[in-house]
């Protein structure tokens, strides 16, 4: 389905769609990083207030897991909503109908 990290392939290798037609768009990416970084915001608060640790521990806490958060969770995100507009005939969808 996705040909790069989160971008998607021009068609499904198994049934050939063709997702040109789709409109995902950039809401997910939005979402997403803004929910995550909340999330990764008080966890970085807790462990400062916790146990105080040196910059370079939360550089390599939370940079990582930033970055695999947002990329799984666009994936996922875009998946979902490739999968609502096929199902609930998205005009936008390019179906023949």
């Amino acid at each position: 389905m996705f040909e790069g990290i989160a971008k998607f392939a021009p068609r499904c290798t198994k049934c050939d769609l063709d997702f040109f037609g789709f409109n995902v768009g950039d809401g997910p990416a939005a979402f997403l990083t803004l929910i995550i970084g909340a999330v990764v915001v008080g966890l970085a608060m807790w462990l400062e207030i916790a146990v105080t640790p040196p910059i370079w521990v939360h550089a390599l806490l939370w940079i990582p897991l930033v970055v695999l958060s947002v990329f799984a969770g666009l994936r996922l995100a875009k998946t979902w909503l490739i999968h609502a507009e096929y199902r609930n005939r998205a005009g936008e969808a390019g179906r023949d109908e």
